[in-house]
Parts: C-alpha cells; structure tokens; sequence
C-alpha cells in the first residue's frame, strides 16, 4: 500500500478516517485504554484534515474553471465564436458547481 503522503488529498479517505478514528477513540475511553483512545484521537485529526485539504484543493479548482471559463466566454462572445463562448460557459458553471460543493463549512 502507498503512504498516505503521496496520494492526493481525498474527501472520502478523510470522512473515513475521522469517523474511524472517533469510533476507535470511544471505545478506548469506554474501555480506559489510553493507547486506542490516543489514536484514535490521531487518526480522527488526519482524517478531518485530509478532507479539509480536498476540500480546498476542490474549491480552488473550481475557482480556476470559473474564471477560464469566463474569459473562453467573454472572448468567444467579442469575435463571435459560439462554440468557444458556449464552452466557456459551461466551464464555468462546471467551476461554479465545484465551488458551491466545497464551500468552507
């Protein structure tokens, strides 16, 4: 298996691990023990940040497809190119989508 390191950011892998790290957490306070309580503790906090670093990189992709898309749009609209003015806006309401779906909670 390849570390973790040299995947990219996930948002699936990230919810995964916080939820089996707060799982694995409980049951080491339910039960007192220390060391699964620690790291669960730990994998919890490398899940969420994981899925807060895809979130990011998703919203900035979105952000960089909106304003390619805006430009091919604007550029296509001034000489009259339709097809370069429509798929610019469908880059950019593809950017748009991506951003609203990860917008910072």
């Amino acid at each position: 298996m390849s570390s973790q390191s040299s995947q990219e950011p996930s948002k699936a892998t990230g919810q995964y691990h916080s939820l089996k790290g707060t799982a694995v957490e409980t049951v080491g306070d339910v039960t007192g023990l220390q060391s699964w309580a620690q790291s669960g503790k730990e994998e919890h906090a490398k899940g969420e940040a994981e899925y807060n670093a895809a979130q990011a990189k998703g919203y900035a992709e979105g952000v960089t497809d909106r304003a390619g898309g805006y430009k091919d749009s604007v550029v296509g609209a001034v000489t009259g190119d339709k097809a370069q003015q429509a798929s610019g806006n469908v880059r950019n309401e593809k950017g748009q989508t991506q951003q609203e779906m990860n917008k910072p909670t």
